[in-house]
């Protein structure tokens, strides 16, 4: 298993659900475990009868945006919807059905329940989960002098940097070791130690694979699918991620793997520097 829905993952997912849920109204929720990674509030019930205004992402977390009030959904490590028309018997993983107009059920199920489902009646983005997020990877702001100009005076491996969410959202533990690849900087380096040209790079290389993945569907999960079930195939792409010893598809060097900040970091000795 490569890791958990990053945010290609999590827009693919919410690609899959909008056309299913937006303009559509929500006719009964249905929660059968409410024990997620914190408790399934009661309030979830004020969501039964309104309209789904839109389906938006914030870093990892889908916005169910309503006439009143927000769904706020979190995959977690191992979560995936599918819409279901007519829908089977649940499972012992299907956590919550949510039924819409229209005949679709929307099933959400979490076999290590690490996922979240939340409620929040004001704007989402200042809910104490969203609030203090860096920006969007696609966000204009987000640029190679942004980059450096936060990276002055931090000693700590740039990894760890690009994967801080207060930094920039949703640069997951597969996409860092790709992006830094992609533009020749070691993963251990410190942040503060690398030039504004090499910034340059590494955030249109972060845009890039991260679009990239998008439009396929994300990295191939063994726990997780888009919204018609089919698994996500970026994975068929990676370039260093999880070919520990394998050649370098650029130098045929040997690919190494290091722990950094508790996670498999996968890198080239030689093209990294």
């Amino acid at each position: 298993m490569l890791g958990m829905p990053e945010l290609p993952e999590v827009e693919t997912t919410r690609r899959g659900l909008a056309p299913l849920t937006e303009g559509r109204v929500i006719e009964s929720v249905t929660v059968r475990q409410r024990q997620l990674r914190w408790p399934i509030p009661m309030a979830l019930k004020k969501s039964e009868g309104q309209a789904v205004v839109a389906m938006e992402r914030r870093a990892k977390w889908l916005i169910w945006r309503l006439e009143a009030g927000h769904l706020l959904w979190h995959l977690g490590m191992s979560g995936s919807f599918r819409g279901w028309n007519p829908a089977p018997t649940p499972g012992p993983h299907d956590h919550v059905d949510i039924q819409m107009t229209g005949g679709h059920l929307i099933r959400y199920t979490d076999p290590r329940r690490f996922g979240a489902l939340l409620w929040c009646p004001g704007d989402p983005r200042e809910h104490p989960r969203l609030t203090g997020l860096g920006p969007e990877p696609f966000d204009p702001a987000f640029d190679g002098d942004y980059l450096y100009r936060l990276s002055r005076g931090r000693r700590g491996p740039i990894k760890q940097f690009i994967m801080n969410g207060q930094i920039v959202v949703g640069v997951g533990n597969i996409y860092a070791c790709e992006a830094l690849f992609a533009a020749g900087i070691h993963p251990r380096r410190p942040a503060g130690r690398v030039g504004r040209q090499r910034y340059d790079k590494l955030a249109q290389a972060i845009v890039s694979i991260l679009q990239r993945a998008i439009e396929v569907g994300g990295t191939s999960l063994r726990d997780f699918t888009v919204g018609d079930g089919t698994p996500g195939y970026f994975g068929q792409s990676l370039t260093v991620y999880g070919r520990e010893g394998k050649p370098c598809l650029q130098c045929q060097t040997p690919l190494r793997r290091e722990v950094i900040g508790q996670r498999s970091t996968f890198f080239c000795p030689s093209c990294q520097r």
